[in-house]
Parts: structure tokens; sequence; C-alpha cells
């Protein structure tokens, strides 16, 4: 069993920025895709951002030129960085791997 634990959200003024880190607890199959996903409320959970095991992204149209991941192998950690955030970023932000295993959500809150 994996534990994937999220930090780094929070309340933001639009414009702003904000670094969400996903931390694995144990190491994880480098192989194994990475990814963001995000859920607002009344609406489905969409993926945000997604990064394979040779470090090729992917990004939702939405976001694009604005967030990047990453993830630091050594560290079992995958970022999220959020740049010139809007309010319709608002979400519970989640992170996953292989789709199999789940963080437990943190909140991205952006104010107009």
């Amino acid at each position: 069993q994996v534990q994937l634990v999220e930090s780094g959200g929070g309340l933001v003024q639009a414009g702003g920025s904000l670094k969400l880190s996903c931390v694995a607890s144990r190491t994880i199959r480098s192989s194994w895709s990475r990814a963001w996903y995000r859920q607002a409320p009344g609406k489905q959970r969409e993926q945000v951002a997604s990064i394979t095991s040779d470090d090729s992204t992917n990004y939702a149209d939405s976001v694009k030129g604005r967030f990047t991941i990453s993830r630091d192998n050594a560290k079992n950690t995958v970022y999220l960085e959020m740049n010139s955030l809007k309010p319709e970023d608002t979400a519970v932000y989640y992170c996953t791997i292989g789709g199999i295993y789940w963080g437990q959500g943190t909140q991205v809150t952006v104010s107009s």
C-alpha cells in the first residue's frame, strides 16, 4: 500500500501562485506515471497535468502555459507549480500514481 500526501494548497488572490507537493510513503516504480487532478464543487474530477517516466508532460487546455508538473524520484515527490491563478482554478487538487493510488487532496481557493 502507498499513501500519498498533498500539501501546498491555500487561499490566494487571482494572479498569484502556489506550488503543490505530493509525497509518496515509499519508493514508487519510476515507470509509473504521476498526475494531478482537481474537482470543483458540483463538477466532475478532471485531469490537470500528468508526467510519465521519461518526463513527458501533458496538460489540460485550461492550464497550459500556467501550470508546470515535475517529479523528483529520489524524494518520491511530484510537484504542481501553478502561476497566474484564476478563480476558476478553485478546487480540491489530488495527486495520483498510475490512477491507482490517490491522495486525500488539498484545497486551492483563488479569490477574485
